[in-house]
């Protein structure tokens, strides 16, 4: 546990964090699996139009410095093109 009164106080600032950071990654990873589970059930015309809702949840994790912005892109090429593919 902390001892300095900064050390607490930085935990606490963690803890909220860390809050915000898996809901991003929770966010990013559902929509990923339901696009891919919509690409392999043969329905990429659904998977487009979840697409959207993909880009957003990665650039939101990308601005709050969640991942890295090349990171960010290389996920949204390869799930464009993960659809792209099934079509």
């Amino acid at each position: 546990m902390p001892i300095t009164s900064s050390a607490k106080k930085a935990l606490r600032g963690s803890a909220k964090k860390r809050v915000f950071n898996m809901r991003s990654k929770k966010n990013i990873d559902t929509v990923t699996k339901e696009i891919k589970k919509l690409v392999i059930a043969g329905k990429a015309k659904e998977a487009q139009a979840k697409l959207s809702l993909a880009y957003k949840a990665i650039d939101k994790a990308a601005k709050t410095n969640f991942i890295k912005k090349n990171t960010a892109a290389r996920k949204k090429s390869r799930l464009s093109a993960f659809i792209k593919k099934a079509k």
